[in-house]
């Protein structure tokens, strides 16, 4: 958090929405002086009981003095919080900074005493444990470290908002009260904690979209083809379990397609959970009112006219949002498609989708409603040719993400036992940090595949706000990876590795078998398995005369084989009639599998419908006990015009039991009709198993007991205060942005480059040392240095256009005594032009080895990320930089070191010495501890890093430095604000 300038002024930046323990939601803000009416009708609604907890006595009414001392405040040593429902207060916070003896006292006395009020109609939603982060976060910022609260030992509540917290804390019980006393500073249990608190919130949130008791349609017309109209049929007909109600205040029926009617939200005498909001935008917002005040826990909205229309459209947007959080409410959209829950306890169609999703196990993100047709056109279809009867749990189409995004969605997938695959088409990502820590969460527990769109325009679609990146597409990607996520660059590819990942086992290793009965198709596989990064054993042709039994026993003695860790299928048809031979084929590789259920089957097939079909027949289409046994399946036509079928119409719970149900559909195997689609899916899923192995044991940061945190800390918000440290970085005699143009953090308005000796100082703390580099404005002066540092030296220009450029001749190496060094000084003057623009410095030599560039940086949007790559114009050319996110383990040093095209290079390469790269991976992570120890740091780059087979040189550094942001992700919990 930023510092105003002035102690008195209104600090903006407190303001805050939150979500609540029970998915609503609640705006946290400083108390003001024109609070007074609001304070009064709030301490009216509070209970004798709480209010005796609060003052330890009896205290009906709050005096005149009461109402001034608790709505004026200076910000600074005695602030107010009040959380906030449709404008009123539900809650309030308080701290008053206090000297050792306890009276009122300013800086630089670091306690508060810190009281709590909640209204007891909200008392058990979280209310006091979020004020808590927050009051904590400004106290910090203010200077305060300690916060001390007396309690009744009769209010266990309080005492257990203060105890579950997770801050390190002191009790003591003295004259009938207990004061507890607690430091301010994050630690791993807090923030776990509330990290904990904030999932279970804002999946809680959505549950509550995606689980509604009752529904009503605002805009359900009269007359049948209107969006209102068609989402209000869409529901009745996908057997909607809760209460159903048409609204729209042209109506004089009582009835509306079946279902009650009601000129307004009002007169329905019921609660209503979730409201679909299908009017023109201009009457938005008397509809979301009429929902607020009804009592609606959440909203779809899915009226256009928004962001994605204008400036004028995106205040419109801002103002919607702020409407809604005003009342609790979350909201899906505007400009949404809607949202489906196919689970038999809902069966919610709160969307445009004609049809409802087969009940399934994956779950679907889409931003695009485009998109969102196309996703589920084609898992309804096998996903253009992929077979399988496999489903939705959920659906989400957020449209322009004004409020609930995909991160709110993971949240919700991370325990939804519905849901065992993730599939997010995003955009846009609106919180890059939090979505790589969820994704991090989640890909742990289950598969999460990400297609992101718009990677190329270099601007976020239109209605999407969103922090900028100064990160490449590849960059972004890396950093996905490392999370978990299953990237892939279509929706084809989103589906095909989606169907696989939810009705197959994970591959153990990179082994493949292929088996069939056309050579021609198993070495296509075979190759395309070698482009992928695969090891496939030599393929076995079972010939073109292959019968089902064939095919069955060569499956079975390939997943028996330990040396196989995945079995390829490839099948043409045979001439003729196929219809009965399909069936048995079907059965046989199903029956294979079956018995080897912890090894993953794929099947290519060359334009066999048949066979699709009954793969999915076999495992899908069997009767369950109880049930009719005239189940029929449908065949339809894939986007791709793949042939395939469409599967059985979805049964209820009673008809067909969710146990039996799984354990069917579990018995499914994925077909293909290319070799290289299923080939890519099993890649992918095996590069996904080989990470959740890592994940498995994550590494640890290490702890380096000469790292001098405090003093790095001191010395930084000095240089930041006092404007020290210059505006050039010659530390070694790296020029300022040395940090390649795709991660610089560019020109901030109070950032600050520093100089050679504080970049060389800051770097030092954290045992990092820069090898000197000595001016030389002159031939003497040049000798002088030399003289200084030891022969033999190095002479270098730090021109900005000749730096780490050996190419063009502006560095002179082995100098070994005087002469040598002046003759050199004459060479680089005549080449290259006068002193005062080549700015040539002198450089004692370091160890031979390999030269390597290490950087540090804070992006805007993807958070503190660290890159490694070898030195030069090849590696830079190439791209090849690898990339981690910051805090990195000892583990992610060693694969960050191993992940470069180049990095045999290291390794001992056609004969060479092998580097220290043992002394590479400590670099790596010093700086990475600098980099999250100090927010403040948001640029640092080493170039050139001379890895030597013992030991390595750092020859040249700059850092950057600047105001830590006003919030980050270690922040309080709260909403974005988009």
């Amino acid at each position: 958090m930023q510092t105003p300038p002035d102690r008195h002024e209104y600090p903006a930046h407190w303001e805050a929405d939150v979500v609540l323990r029970d998915g609503g939601t609640a705006r946290i803000r400083p108390i003001a002086a024109d609070d007074a009416d609001r304070l009064v009708s709030f301490y009216e609604q509070v209970s004798a009981e709480s209010k005796y907890y609060r003052f330890f006595a009896p205290y009906p009414r709050l005096s005149a003095k009461d109402v001034h001392r608790f709505t004026h405040h200076d910000f600074v040593d005695r602030v107010g919080l009040a959380a906030t429902v449709g404008g009123e207060f539900i809650a309030t916070v308080r701290y008053d900074r206090i000297a050792a003896d306890g009276r009122p006292a300013s800086a630089p006395a670091d306690e508060a005493e810190v009281a709590f009020l909640v209204q007891d109609a909200h008392q058990g939603r979280g209310v006091a444990s979020a004020l808590l982060e927050h009051v904590a976060a400004v106290a910090r910022e203010r200077g305060i470290r300690r916060f001390a609260a007396e309690v009744l030992p009769a209010n266990t509540k309080m005492i257990k908002v203060f105890t579950d917290a997770g801050y390190q804390q002191k009790r003591s019980f003295e004259d009938g009260v207990v004061r507890l006393e607690f430091d301010l500073e994050p630690t791993d249990r807090s923030l776990a904690v509330q990290r904990a608190r904030e999932q279970r919130a804002e999946a809680r949130s959505v549950a509550r979209l995606l689980t509604p008791g009752s529904v009503a349609v605002v805009g359900a017309g009269r007359t049948p083809g209107g969006v209102g109209r068609s989402i209000l049929e869409n529901l009745r007909d996908a057997g909607f379990t809760g209460r159903l109600y048409a609204v729209n205040g042209a109506l004089q029926e009582k009835e509306l397609a079946g279902v009650p009617a009601h000129r307004s939200m009002r007169d329905i005498g019921e609660p209503v959970d979730l409201a679909v909001i299908a009017v023109p935008a201009g009457r938005v917002p008397e509809a979301v009112a009429e929902c607020g005040e009804h009592g609606v826990q959440g909203l779809v909205v899915v009226s256009a006219g928004y962001a994605e229309s204008g400036p004028e459209g995106r205040e419109r947007q801002r103002e919607l949002v702020r409407q809604a959080r005003t009342y609790g409410m979350r909201l899906i959209g505007p400009n949404a498609f809607g949202v489906i829950n196919t689970s038999p306890r809902t069966r919610l169609n709160a969307s445009l989708a004609p049809q409802m999703p087969r009940t399934g196990r994956i779950g679907l993100f889409a931003q695009s409603g485009a998109i969102g047709i196309a996703l589920l056109s084609r898992l309804h279809r096998r996903g253009g040719g992929v077979t399988g009867v496999t489903g939705v749990s959920t659906f989400v189409s957020s449209g322009n993400r004004a409020d609930v995004s995909g991160n709110d969605v993971l949240q919700y997938w991370y325990d939804d036992p519905d849901t065992d695959v993730a599939l997010m088409y995003l955009e846009s990502i609106g919180n890059p940090r939090k979505f790589t820590r969820l994704a991090r969460r989640t890909a742990a527990a289950k598969p999460l595949v990400v297609v992101q769109g718009a990677r190329h325009g270099g601007a976020a679609p239109q209605g999407h706000a969103v922090r900028a990146t100064r990160l490449p597409h590849a960059t972004v990607s890396a950093l996905l990876r490392q999370a978990g996520v299953i990237r892939v660059d279509t929706i084809t590819e989103l589906v095909d590795a989606g169907l696989l990942l939810a009705r197959q086992p994970l591959p153990a290793g990179p082994r493949v078998a292929i088996l069939g009965n056309s050579e021609s198709l198993g070495l296509l596989t075979y190759d395309a398995c070698l482009a992928q990064g695969l090891r496939p054993l030599p393929p076995r042709d079972l010939t073109t005369g292959a019968s089902a039994e064939d095919f069955r026993a060569a499956l079975a003695h390939a997943l028996a084989d330990d040396a196989c860790d995945a079995v390829v299928v490839t099948a043409i048809p045979a001439v003729g009639e196929r219809s009965a031979a399909d069936a048995a084929l079907a059965e046989a590789l199903r029956s294979a599998s079956a018995a080897a259920p912890a090894k993953p089957v794929l099947v290519v097939h060359v334009e066999l419908g048949g066979l699709a079909e009954a793969l999915s027949a076999a495992a899908g289409t069997a009767p369950a006990a109880g049930t009719a046994p005239d189940a029929t399946t449908r065949t339809g036509t894939t986007p791709d015009g793949i042939t395939s079928a469409a599967g059985p119409a979805p049964r209820s719970a009673a008809v067909l039991p969710e146990a039996e149900s799984a354990e069917a559909q579990s018995r499914l195997i994925p077909a293909y009709p290319a070799a290289e689609r299923a080939v890519r899916a099993l890649a992918e899923a095996v590069k996904y198993g080989q990470w959740r192995q890592e994940a498995a044991e994550p590494g640890r940061v290490p702890e380096y007991e000469d790292i001098d945190e405090k003093g790095a800390a001191e010395q930084i918000g000095r240089l930041l205060v006092d404007g020290e440290g210059g505006t050039t970085a010659e530390a070694g005699q790296t020029e300022p942005g040395a940090a390649v143009p795709t991660t610089d953090p560019g020109p901030a308005e109070d950032a600050r480059t520093l100089g050679p000796d504080e970049t060389c100082a800051l770097l030092a703390r954290y045992g990092i040392d820069v090898r000197r580099a000595l001016p030389a404005p002159t031939p003497e002066e040049a000798a002088a240095a030399a003289r200084n540092l030891g022969y033999p030296v190095a002479l270098k220009t730090t021109a900005p256009h000749l730096r780490h450029r050996a190419d063009l001749g502006g560095v002179r190496l082995d100098l070994a005594d005087e002469e040598q060094l002046r003759r050199a000084y004459a060479e680089l003057t005549s080449l290259f032009g006068e002193p005062e623009e080549l700015r040539p410095v002198v450089q004692a030599m370091a160890p031979r080895g390999v030269d390597t560039v290490v950087r540090a940086v804070i992006d805007p949007a993807a958070g503190a990320v660290l890159s490694f790559g070898l030195a030069g114009a090849a590696s830079e050319l190439l791209g090849d930089t690898a990339h981690r996110l910051i805090p990195v383990t000892d583990r992610d040093a060693a694969s960050l070191v191993r992940s470069i095209r180049t990095a045999p290079l290291l390794f001992g390469w056609r004969g060479s010495a092998p580097a220290d790269v043992a002394a590479l991976e400590e670099l790596l992570l010093r700086l990475s501890r600098l980099v999250d120890d100090h927010p403040e740091v948001v640029s640092v780059s080493l170039e050139p890093v001379v890895v030597a087979p013992r030991g390595l040189s750092v020859l040249g550094a700059s850092v950057r430095l600047a105001p830590p942001p006003a919030r980050d992700d270690l922040g309080p919990r709260t909403l974005p604000v988009y």
